[in-house]
């Protein structure tokens, strides 16, 4: 079975059990995921996100909608006239 099929047969129920490993790090049972099992849960809730729901409704979903005045964050024109890459850090 290839990864397509194994997405295709994703229901909702183990999308959220998948994400939810995700998010701590273990599995129901109290079992710690491995970095190879945590990859492979993040692969496949986002290709589920990408075959079942809509954009905003996608993990990791950023709404770059209305800013209040003077807000930066997402914003896509730099202020100086250079483009600036901005650094994302994730907290464990």
């Amino acid at each position: 079975m290839d990864f397509e099929q194994l997405v295709d047969n994703i229901t909702p129920a183990i999308y959220e059990g998948l994400k939810r490993a995700v998010e701590i790090g273990k599995w129901p049972d109290g079992r710690v995921l491995t970095v190879e099992q945590r990859e492979h849960c993040m692969a496949g809730v986002i290709a589920y996100d990408l075959k079942t729901n809509a954009e905003h409704e996608r993990v990791g979903y950023i709404d770059r909608g209305s800013k209040a005045e003077g807000e930066v964050c997402g914003d896509d024109h730099s202020h100086d006239g250079a483009d600036q890459d901005q650094i994302l850090k994730w907290a464990e």
